[in-house]
């Protein structure tokens, strides 16, 4: 059995916690901006995340190439400011590519004092089940780990149920991020971890992104297991977040309500996937998926500019900031403009 997280970060991941993709921010050159990139840390913690992902999509793949070098100084960065809290705050770090890299990875989250390892599969597209479950394994020995089922959209690969059921299996698993957008395949894994019997022991997060609320309030039965997902890790949750922490904390109150879910959070749920449709541009296959998540911090004055590894990343889609103009002014109870200009000096102190 690898390693497991301390008794107090395990009740954090089975109490449901919102941890945000953090975001990469960067000077107009293109080098990490500290000073911005240490405030939208302090902006999550604040806003009263129990967590943050950092190495993951979001914070851009593109930070672990050698021209860049900024693996280390982005996941030093948010360790650093996350201690500085008065409260415990998990971190994730994301671990990519075939096995000799991930474990590498793994190991040095670990030594820089890490949580918890979130294991991306984007680069095994064709490799076998069983490879792939050895290839897990294998980065638990280093650290303990959260699955990630990655929509192929945006560079992941299909995962049967046999998939899950196997990997559940891992004794050093303790998670799940959920985030194919796509109701069959969220059930694969659903099932996978009841059919292994891990239902008590792995904690699933939604990343998906197009359906947060109903996620949040879908208890599911499989033969005498139910399963409920009790957080979200999410590039959506990158924004608004004081929002998320809000709304998940009322999605956990309904579900144990006797009077069961209201309306009113069905109808907020499809008002949260119309703002991601804006933020995420799905009009145009998610091309301005990270572009749109820059363009709302922007406006808030968390971040500079929407700059990006990769200047072909940083630019809207044709009618998006529009799109992002309009679900503004058509769900200002989504936003969390005013808790951020209350703060924002602090976070840049």
């Amino acid at each position: 059995m690898g390693p497991m997280p301390p008794p107090s970060i395990l009740q954090q991941i089975r109490e449901g916690q919102v941890i945000p993709a953090h975001p990469l921010a960067l000077t107009p050159s293109r080098q990490l901006d500290e000073r911005r990139q240490r405030a939208l840390t302090r902006y999550y913690c604040a806003a009263g995340a129990g967590g943050v992902a950092v190495g993951v999509h979001t914070t851009q793949f593109a930070i672990r190439e050698p021209r860049h070098g900024l693996l280390e100084p982005v996941l030093e960065l948010a360790r650093d400011t996350v201690r500085e809290q008065d409260r415990l705050i998990m971190l994730v770090g994301g671990v990519c590519g075939t096995t000799a890299q991930a474990v590498r990875e793994a190991e040095r989250l670990a030594e820089l004092g890490y949580h918890l390892a979130l294991v991306s599969l984007g680069a095994m597209r064709e490799e076998p089940v069983e490879a792939l479950v050895a290839h897990c394994k294998a980065v638990a020995e280093a650290m303990p780990i959260m699955g990630f089922y990655l929509q192929p959209a945006v560079g992941g690969r299909l995962l049967p149920a046999a998939f899950w059921r196997a990997f559940a299996e891992i004794e050093n698993v303790v998670a799940i991020k959920i985030a194919p957008f796509n109701r069959y395949q969220t059930f694969d894994v659903i099932r996978g971890v009841a059919e292994a019997g891990r239902a008590g022991d792995i904690s699933l997060y939604t990343g998906n992104d197009d359906n947060i609320l109903v996620d949040l309030l879908t208890t599911y039965r499989i033969g005498n297991t139910r399963l409920r997902i009790v957080g979200g890790l999410l590039g959506h949750w990158a924004f608004w977040t004081r929002n998320a922490v809000e709304l998940l904390e009322e999605c956990r109150r309904a579900v144990h309500s006797p009077h069961g879910i209201p309306h009113e959070l069905l109808t907020r749920a499809i008002e949260v996937t119309d703002c991601n449709a804006a933020v995420f541009d799905t009009a145009n296959g998610f091309a301005g998926c990270i572009a749109g998540i820059h363009e709302i911090l922007v406006r808030q004055g968390l971040m500079a500019g929407r700059w990006t590894l990769d200047p072909a990343e940083e630019d809207l889609s044709p009618g998006q900031a529009e799109e992002i103009d309009r679900i503004h002014r058509a769900y200002p109870w989504l936003n969390d403009d005013a808790f951020v200009a209350a703060h924002l000096d602090e976070w840049f102190r």
